[in-house]
């Protein structure tokens, strides 16, 4: 095996030591916190992009050790840091990924079609980002209202035309919504349920707002994809839990919300779409795919904790096989660089102490996270034409969920013959 020394990030200072803001136990039913599912070391935020002039100064790091509850089966971190450090200024735009606005348009249609939703009807967004969404239905000429809690994304959400409130949303919240004549036909949070350190409030406050017969859709990376396929990169900080159908299921079913229809989608590595209504006056019947999903997942040990202990050694295995192929490229004289500066690809560099060493650079169309550096390794960041100005052998896709957008847009770098990598679960050359 190929001998290598992982780069540990300098700092001066760390809370690695510090309690975590929120107590070690289960953040849906209480019970205590026994049972480690992986543990990724220590890692900074990884939307925590340093500017030139930060990056002699102290960079915090946290514990990146995820725990699985043993009665609810929720896979969850303990709490290192505040939503609103992590969120006020943020730096991930949904409109940056043309599939993603697709998917996005072709959820409008589909929820308009299926639910009837039209003019008279009222949708709200939690967690709306950039408009991303909300502005197909703004097109349609469906009343809308975005939720967002980081401001400066807030704001081109309303350049788009997009009425987007400031705020983290919650039971408070919706009853303040409420009190000023707002309530839901449609609700819908698409990747924000990961984000939420208190599940049990987020859920009370999407029952307050949604009206006796709305809707409720929410989208989140599927558990289940994540351990099959060993997805160590979708844990992060933001990410306080991380979901199976049937946890979900129970979470929900808590606060008077059944769950009537499921969808498995693509997305991210592979993600669900659930659809809730209230308990007592939904009129949805429950639809095959809730039954089957439940039972499958059942079968594949999501109701075992046995199944979820094992997940640790897969996750080394993940990080020795991508230090392998980089340092063997390295001996070759070939040049890696990365493709996106996603919060997934800084969990996996800083989990595998990847630096500049290896991975010479990144790039990204996000303008925000250009001329900035990655949070740990300090890998800096450059807009995608660099990647033609020095031709570099590999091309690491660091957002891999989205390969196929990025080799169509990199196309170019075949001129040379550059090759693309994706690094889960082992590295891999795709065309």
């Amino acid at each position: 095996m190929l001998k290598h020394e992982p780069v540990v990030p300098l700092f001066r200072s760390t809370k690695a030591s510090a309690r975590p803001t929120g107590h070690s136990c289960c953040r849906f039913c209480g019970t205590k916190l026994q049972h480690v599912f992986v543990d990724l070391g220590l890692s900074p935020l990884a939307n925590a992009y340093l500017k030139e002039e930060e990056l002699s100064s102290d960079e915090n790091f946290f514990p990146l050790r995820v725990f699985v509850c043993s009665e609810c089966y929720l896979v969850q971190l303990e709490e290192w840091e505040t939503p609103e450090n992590i969120f006020g200024d943020y730096a991930y735009f949904s409109s940056y990924s043309e599939s993603w606005l697709q998917h996005a348009k072709t959820y409008v249609s589909t929820m308009i079609d299926r639910f009837g939703i039209g003019p008279k009807s009222k949708v709200v967004e939690v967690a709306s980002n950039d408009g991303y969404l909300l502005q197909f239905f703004v097109e349609r000429e469906v009343p809308v209202l975005g939720i967002e809690p980081a401001q400066n994304v807030a704001a081109v959400a309303r350049s788009r035309g997009v009425p987007t409130r400031v705020d983290f949303f919650g039971e408070s919240t919706a009853r303040a919504l409420r009190r000023e004549g707002m309530r839901a036909d449609l609700l819908i949070g698409n990747n924000v349920l990961a984000h939420v350190p208190d599940l049990n409030d987020f859920v009370r406050g999407l029952k307050t707002l949604l009206v006796d017969n709305g809707v409720i859709t929410i989208e989140f990376p599927h558990l289940m994809r994540l351990c099959a396929e060993c997805q160590i990169d979708t844990i992060y900080h933001e990410h306080f839990s991380y979901f199976s159908f049937i946890t979900a299921e129970k979470i929900f079913a808590a606060h008077g919300l059944t769950l009537f229809d499921v969808e498995e989608l693509p997305t991210h590595g592979g993600s669900l779409r659930i659809f809730a209504q209230r308990t007592a006056t939904g009129r949805h019947p429950i639809s095959e795919r809730v039954v089957d999903l439940r039972q499958r997942e059942i079968d594949a040990g999501f109701a075992d904790l046995s199944a979820y202990l094992a997940f640790g050694e897969r996750a080394t295995q993940t990080k020795r096989k991508l230090i392998e192929f980089l340092v063997s490229a390295k001996r070759a004289g070939k040049r890696v660089v990365g493709y996106g500066a996603p919060a997934k690809g800084n969990t996996l560099l800083n989990y595998c102490g990847v630096g500049r060493e290896l991975v010479e650079f990144t790039v990204d169309r996000n303008p925000h996270k250009q001329g900035r550096f990655l949070p740990g390794t300090h890998i800096p960041i450059f807009e995608p034409e660099r990647i033609n100005a020095t031709k570099p052998d590999y091309i690491l896709i660091l957002p891999w969920n989205l390969k196929s957008e990025i080799i169509n847009q990199l196309s170019f770098a075949r001129a040379w013959g550059a090759q693309f990598v994706v690094p889960i679960p082992e590295p891999q050359i795709v065309s």
